[in-house]
């Protein structure tokens, strides 16, 4: 799986982009059907205790699938982001058959 991430308006952060890369490899590893992730990051600065953002669009077979959270750090978005895509990958490895 290839993964393209993106910092919008924002510095790069190595360490963010490692986090990002390792938890998305892990999600590889369980669905292998996974062509590609594009991950984004933004800022938002209307809320103090939020504003992080977190955005990831997987291409897989079938429609693309897409996430988006925003917490108060982008580590917490990004575990938030990669839990609703878990479920949604769940269900569409229920809709797979078996030949």
């Amino acid at each position: 799986m290839t993964i393209n991430i993106q910092f919008v308006n924002l510095d790069y952060s190595d360490s963010l982009a490692e986090h990002t890369t390792e938890r998305l490899k892990k999600m590889a590893e369980k669905y292998d059907w996974l062509i590609s992730a594009d991950v984004f990051f933004k800022e938002e600065g209307n809320e103090p205790e939020k504003g992080k953002i977190c955005n990831i669009k997987l291409s897989a077979p079938g429609p693309q699938i897409f996430a988006t959270s925003e917490e108060k750090n982008y580590e917490m978005a990004v575990k938030e982001t990669i839990n609703d895509l878990e479920i949604q990958l769940k269900k569409r490895k229920q809709t797979f058959k078996t030949f």
